[in-house]
């Protein structure tokens, strides 16, 4: 068995996959319609383009909104991502203009830090140490 997609729930599609891509680094897989304005919008690792895909889902349905509030007032991450080097990846994000919501930050095993996806989401990323 092995993890073939998961998903964050976004507000905006478009300004997802904008950000995913084109700040994040990840690389479109699908992007098919689903009616209504909905697609199926993934995205993958560069590194592992059949991987495990990334999907943008629509965040419209009725509990989604007071879930997404509630993990981003409690500061808990929707996804974590884990990266070469945490540090270098905050420089490089904060360049970018990426919002940080917690600075690398050494937790036992890992160093994590925190960032806003503009799109209603708190996503880490890691480097086991």
């Amino acid at each position: 068995m092995r993890i073939y997609i998961t998903s964050v729930f976004v507000d905006d599609q478009q300004k997802a996959l904008d950000f995913y891509t084109g700040v994040l680094g990840f690389t479109e897989k699908h992007d098919v319609p689903l009616g209504s304005g909905a697609r199926w919008l993934t995205v993958v690792s560069p590194e592992d383009p059949e991987g495990a895909e990334l999907l943008l889902e629509p965040d419209g349905h009725p509990a989604v909104r007071p879930y997404k509030d509630a993990l981003v007032g409690d500061g808990i991450p929707a996804a974590s991502f884990q990266v070469k080097d945490v540090q270098a990846e905050f420089v490089r994000l904060s360049g970018l203009g990426v919002t940080f919501t917690q600075q690398p930050l050494e937790a036992g095993p890992v160093t994590t830090a925190v960032f806003d996806d503009t799109c209603g989401n708190l996503i880490q990323i890691v480097t086991p140490v």
